[in-house]
């Protein structure tokens, strides 16, 4: 029953009741992505969106599929795949606000802070 209620209120635990009655009426399916997202578009063609598998997080999308998201071209990648070169690394997912996000050296956010010898704590008389 909850899982039901989040469903049907909220957009960031999945597609919502609308999005999934939408998607069935009007969707093709087009592909997925390693990540498990699905791909759809409109029976006319003129509309593009995704289906997360999991939470929707807008950097989880890889270029290839974004690019077609965004009608940069025509082909989706499930058709024809882009070509890779031997320098690009493999899609990485924005970690911003997650407890594996970047943290600099001296950062309160750091289980274990650099030392600062420099500095030196104060303490009222």
């Amino acid at each position: 029953m909850l899982d039901f209620l989040k469903r049907a209120v909220t957009w960031w635990n999945g597609q919502t009741l609308g999005t999934q009655l939408f998607t069935a009426r009007n969707g093709v399916k087009v592909g997925e992505d390693a990540q498990g997202n699905i791909f759809y578009r409109s029976k006319t063609g003129d509309r593009r969106w995704v289906i997360f598998n999991g939470e929707a997080e807008a950097s989880r999308i890889d270029p290839e599929w974004h690019g077609w998201l965004h009608h940069t071209w025509d082909e989706p990648p499930s058709d024809k795949p882009l070509p890779h070169k031997a320098w690009e690394k493999p899609h990485l997912p924005n970690l911003t606000g997650t407890p594996i996000a970047y943290a600099p050296p001296g950062s309160i956010r750091r289980e274990q802070p650099a030392e600062m010898s420099d500095y030196e704590a104060w303490s009222p008389e």
